[in-house]
């Protein structure tokens, strides 16, 4: 038996360890892919400010990232259609794991940890099936899978913790992809994307489909507002002479709101919205549409369309104290606000399409 002198002596050299957190790291405020002068990606810790405070090698092109909400550790995706995911100590810059999608699935670039920090989840894609996984990973296990469930729609990406702690928010592209097909999309005459809510254990709590006439305008990417206001954003499949909303607006047990600029601005945006944000003060929100160069934002309350900024190749966007932070392919990070954009620094790199926020502990 551990006596009680050991007892205290082990809580005591424990308490002394060091904690490998984020602030061991530099402090950074988000994570970003980027392809390097040298040729190699890697994965970066950059502040508001736009400092680079840390960068790790990926083995291929990186797409977005999920942060551990205490250790400083980063689950690195590959672009879709991936089948690795990289598992790095962002202050030692080594691999702890890599996660492989199970045989007949692959990765779509996004995944999130559960609020403790036990689990991860990512999304996935059963080519043979058709059907949009969930793959869940024990952290303390050495990322090791203990299990999967169904995304509630088809395709899958990009996935968000709800305030609760306790349901995820999944957006279901609704296109079909299959690896002998590379990127090629298998059923834009038939897709239906939709939003999910479920359980942490893949219970449907809550569906959002968008109208009939909308259905080829692939759900993406979400941001989520501190009250639980989710914003998603859009990639239309359809004609080009279209110009749907690229916007939505949904609360849990609410109607979605679809948001759209004037047609003179929404008609040059080419149908595509790259990433989705709130500011800070959840007022605003914003889209970049890196094939039009332009970065729209709108009032949250009103839905009124608010502004358009010319930023070549804009696409990874976030969440800033003062506004919201963006980063382009030609390296560019700056601010935006509702009155201007600002660029602040130009890193010597090609940024890829996330900010991944890391959300700290805030006591």
């Amino acid at each position: 038996m551990t006596s009680r002198r050991q007892f205290l002596a082990g809580l005591a050299a424990a308490s002394l360890a060091p904690i490998r957190s984020w602030s061991a790291a530099g402090a950074p405020d988000f994570l970003a892919a980027a392809l390097f002068p040298d040729g190699l990606y890697r994965l970066a810790g950059l502040s508001q400010r736009g400092e680079i405070l840390f960068t790790l090698p990926l083995p291929e092109r990186g797409h977005a990232a999920a942060a551990h909400p205490e250790l400083a550790q980063a689950v690195a995706f590959a672009r879709r259609p991936g089948t690795f995911a990289v598992v790095v100590d962002c202050i030692s810059g080594t691999e702890i794991a890599r996660l492989t999608a199970p045989t007949g699935q692959h990765f779509y670039g996004h995944g999130v940890f559960s609020q403790d920090g036990r689990l991860l989840f990512t999304t996935e894609n059963n080519f043979d099936a058709g059907e949009g996984m969930i793959g869940v990973w024990d952290v303390a296990n050495g990322y090791a899978r203990i299990g999967s469930f169904s995304s509630g729609g088809v395709g899958p990406h990009d996935m968000v913790l709800m305030p609760d702690g306790a349901s995820l928010a999944i957006a279901n592209g609704g296109i079909e992809t299959h690896p002998d097909s590379g990127r090629t999309k298998l059923n834009l005459p038939v897709m239906q994307p939709n939003l999910t809510y479920c359980d942490l254990g893949g219970q449907i709590l809550e569906q959002v489909e968008l109208p009939r006439s909308l259905h080829k305008n692939s759900i993406r990417h979400l941001a989520l507002r501190q009250d639980g206001l989710v914003a998603f954003a859009m990639q239309w499949q359809g004609s080009v002479t279209q110009h749907p909303p690229l916007l939505g607006l949904h609360r849990p047990g609410t109607q979605a709101r679809l948001l759209s600029a004037p047609d003179a601005a929404q008609s040059t945006v080419q149908g595509y919205a790259g990433s989705v944000g709130f500011s800070q003060d959840g007022h605003s929100v914003a889209i970049t549409c890196p094939r039009g160069d332009a970065l729209h934002l709108f009032d949250t309350v009103t839905g009124n369309f608010t502004g358009s900024f010319t930023l070549e190749d804009v696409c990874g966007i976030g969440t800033a104290s003062d506004g919201m932070v963006f980063t382009t392919g030609t390296g560019q990070i700056g601010r935006v606000s509702t009155a201007k954009a600002t660029i602040t620094a130009q890193a010597q790199c090609q940024w890829d399409n996330h900010l991944v926020p890391i959300l700290r502990p805030t006591n």
